[in-house]
């Protein structure tokens, strides 16, 4: 695909930039929770203020969220003094009617939870003297905000927020002026600062009358949920819903929403800035039902780490993928970044722990670049931006040649042209010399279509826009011309690209700078050997790059081979290619940089995984491998699944990497004929028989692998009796002769789960037949796998090899 984008040639042309204006300060809306469990009578200052029953797990304060109450526990008494300020000494997370604190005043210490977890407080804006009342994890070195209630209106130095009897807390200016308060609340007695991050307002009777998990910003926390709108429902910032900031710094309101809308969906979508109304979903969980018993009622982040979408019926629908860190030593959070993309986060709770970052769990979606194709609003990028996607699913933005950010601190604002468009004014000068045009590979602009040219040649069709007043941007797709711009009702230049190829093409010298001049090597694959880097993508970020050495004609086949299939697949069980290197001789391939390494350092080591995280790799690879086989636009046979070319992320999960040997076939293409690739003990039979090969090739590496996976243990072993040396034979014994446990000795895991284990090894046994008609397809062998479908006792896997006495 090209797309050609037509500029002027005139130059230095002045161009207006217009600045948006700031919404002015939306006031937190205050929902009262009236539940009160038991009724505590206020005590003298200097004692206990709430008197409750102790309980031996927990001496602090806690909300559930979804009932409203409220349970105090509180070991020893606690001083609060008359004339409090914001200097005034206070128990961790208890906060007394007149506590204040001062924006800007280096003695004033913030409201901490009892644990010192989560600090309640004014925090600075970067580079401005201006100040943003907020919640933030206390004991981790970036400190970062998880609830804020100013963004839209940041305090100056000297503000003041207090805790006030029948008005919650209110936020002051210095010179006394009402900046934002909580709401009238009745009856309001103290604050606490929870160790949940939840900050709680209640009254001397122990209710909750306010509560900032009741009106989240950008992130959930765990114990924290978002009910479904009601059809009366309006929202503005804050409210049932997350709302992304403007930019990673800047806290106003931005274009990005998370909500669970009135038919059960949880949706992410853009939004008109000026009113918050929403446009296109671009994310759906799918808990949409006719039935509104059935379809979702609220999404929950539970206390152990897991987003789900409750249903009305009971039943859940998650978005968290997979088994997730335990929340005892890490950290948990959701945040809908400012970008559009909604991630969910850990952390350890030590520091020092992880490098000190946050490590991604899911980003949602998973290609914001493409999935964002809605007629109104902007992308991630903005009118006119290049969208690409980042190796953590994250966008990268920038201009077009001869185009500038509307913003220059703003990278995802937007671009204007530096040159006059196209105009039909009769007294503006439209001469196709006055114009020409950029070409752009792999780039695409969704929208706004109103002429197609079929059959059309490259320069007919420049030919056609340049004599078209309203035409902006033509695409030519393999041979077909769509020729994209705005109508009168658009302006021409509000037209937002999106690369299809995501692939960044790195310099030699960066990659030598990047590798410290290929220094540490973390592997070797086919036609080369990987080391491990840190290039620069908005942030430091860890590859592997895949060095080609051996510079023949097949070395250079798996390079073009894999720049032009991974570039274009994207799968959370396939490793990711960030980019490339094609420079005179240079050959190099540029890969997510996975710590764990591959599955073979743990399967044959004494060290092994356990067994569901097995069964969890297994699955994995099959989804990759389904994927491969039928949910690419051009279909792929991998060529060489074993060990060595399954990656493993933090969380163990199964990435596909070595794509060098994928043979492509054409959508009208079901076989090929090719020389044999692959490695032994894991090559289907048909490439030794000058059989056509299939994607059922894959499958038969598959099942050898998923007996490796299953038994631990090499598919060719030669320090055994010879008759366990091979695999696949003796496994295929032990089944017949109804001695499974053989396979699996001190497993006792396994053993225990005896049901899966043997549907797992007839599977493998079903992939592994000498006749490729009889193996399954990927996507059957999940079904297989999961127990959705029966899986029917194997017959013998080669029976074409068998010897005949």
């Amino acid at each position: 695909m090209f797309c050609f984008l037509l500029w002027h040639i005139w130059k230095n042309r002045n161009n207006s930039i217009f600045k948006q204006e700031r919404c002015p300060f939306h006031e937190i809306i205050t929902r009262a929770i009236r539940h009160q469990e038991e009724y505590v009578e206020a005590q003298k200052l200097n004692s206990n203020p709430l008197r409750t029953t102790r309980a031996a797990s927990s001496n602090s304060l806690y909300a559930h969220p979804a009932a409203g109450m409220i349970k105090v526990n509180f070991d020893a008494a606690v001083s609060l003094k008359q004339n409090r300020g914001a200097s005034a000494t206070y128990v961790h997370g208890m906060i007394g009617v007149g506590d204040s604190l001062i924006a800007g005043d280096n003695g004033a210490q913030s409201w901490l939870s009892p644990s010192g977890d989560f600090a309640f407080g004014f925090r600075q804006l970067e580079k401005r003297d201006l100040y943003l009342l907020a919640i933030w994890y206390n004991k981790i070195p970036d400190k970062t905000i998880v609830w804020f209630a100013n963004g839209d209106d940041p305090a100056p130095a000297g503000s003041q927020v207090k805790l006030i009897a029948h008005r919650g807390l209110v936020l002051t200016s210095p010179q006394g002026t009402e900046i934002g308060k909580s709401g009238m609340l009745w009856g309001a007695a103290y604050g606490f600062m929870n160790d949940t991050g939840n900050f709680i307002i209640s009254s001397s009777g122990s209710e909750i009358l306010w509560q900032s998990f009741d009106h989240p910003t950008d992130t959930l926390l765990p114990g924290q949920a978002l009910e479904r709108l009601s059809p009366e429902l309006t929202l503005g910032w804050g409210g049932q819903m997350l709302s992304s900031r403007l930019t990673e710094t800047n806290f106003s309101r931005g274009r990005f929403q998370f909500r669970l809308i009135i038919d059960g969906n949880a949706v992410l979508n853009t939004n008109n800035l000026p009113t918050g109304f929403p446009y296109d979903a671009y994310f759906w969980s799918d808990t949409v039902d006719s039935n509104l018993s059935n379809a979702g009622l609220r999404v929950v982040f539970n206390e152990s780490g897991y987003l789900y979408v409750l249903r009305a019926n009971g039943t859940r629908q998650l978005l968290t993928r997979g088994k997730v860190v335990p929340a005892a030593e890490n950290y948990h959070r959701v945040t809908l970044n400012f970008d559009g993309v909604l991630v969910q986060y850990w952390h350890p709770k030590s520091s020092t722990g992880n490098g000190g970052n946050w490590s991604i769990i899911r980003s949602m979606p998973d290609n914001i670049c493409t999935d964002i194709v809605g007629g109104q609003g902007t992308g991630p990028c903005g009118f006119n931006g290049v969208c690409q996607l980042n190796i953590d699913e994250r966008p990268i933005c920038s201009c077009p040649q001869r185009f500038s950010l509307l913003d220059p601190n703003d990278s995802h604002g937007g671009c204007r042209p530096d040159f006059y468009t196209q105009s039909c004014e009769e007294d503006v000068s439209n001469s196709p010399e006055d114009f020409d045009f950029l070409e752009l590979e792999n780039t695409d602009w969704p929208t706004s279509d109103y002429e197609r040219y079929l059959p059309y040649n490259m320069e007919e069709c420049k030919k056609a826009c340049s004599e078209d007043c309203f035409c902006s941007v033509i695409v030519f797709r393999e041979g077909l011309l769509e020729e994209e711009a705005a109508t009168v009702k658009w302006i021409p230049q509000s037209i937002e690209r999106t690369a299809e190829s995501n692939l960044r093409c790195f310099s030699y010298e960066e990659l030598f700078i990047a590798t410290d001049g290929f220094k540490e090597v973390v592997g070797r694959g086919s036609f080369g050997i990987v080391y491990k880097g840190v290039v620069e993508m908005g942030t430091k970020v860890p590859v592997a790059v895949k060095k080609l050495d051996k510079i023949v004609e097949e070395g250079e086949k798996e390079f073009r081979t894999e720049v032009e299939v991974i570039g274009q697949t994207h799968h959370k069980n396939l490793v990711q290619l960030v980019g490339f290197c094609d420079e005179g001789q240079h050959r190099l391939l540029v890969y997510e940089f996975l710590r764990n390494g591959t599955l073979a350092n743990f399967l044959f080591k004494e060290a092994k995984l356990n067994w569901n995280q097995r069964t969890q790799i297994a699955f994995g690879i099959a989804r990759g491998l389904a994927y491969l086989h039928e949910d690419c636009s051009t279909q792929i046979i991998h060529c060489d699944i074993k060990p060595q070319n399954i990656l493993l992320d933090d969380h163990y999960d199964a990435k596909i990497a070595d794509f060098g040997l994928a043979k492509l076939l054409l959508l009208d293409q079901s076989q090929t004929f090719t020389a044999i690739r692959g490695t032994k003990g894991y090559v289907a039979p048909e490439w030794f028989r000058n059989m056509p090969v299939t994607v059922k090739a894959d499958v038969y590496s598959f099942g050898v692998l998923l007996l490796e996976i299953i038994c631990g243990r090499k598919c060719v072993d030669t320090e055994v009796s010879a008759e366990r040396a091979i695999l696949t034979e003796w496994a295929y014994d032990c089944y017949e002769d109804g001695i499974i446990s053989a396979l699996f000795e001190n497993e006792e895991e396994a053993m225990n789960d005896m049901k899966k284990l043997k549907r797992f090894l007839e599977v493998a046994i079903w992939c592994i037949q000498e006749d490729p008609a009889l193996r399954p397809t990927m996507k059957m062998a999940i079904l297989m796998l999961e127990g959705i479908v029966e899986v029917t006792a194997p017959p013998c896997p080669c029976p074409f090899t068998t010897v005949v006495g």
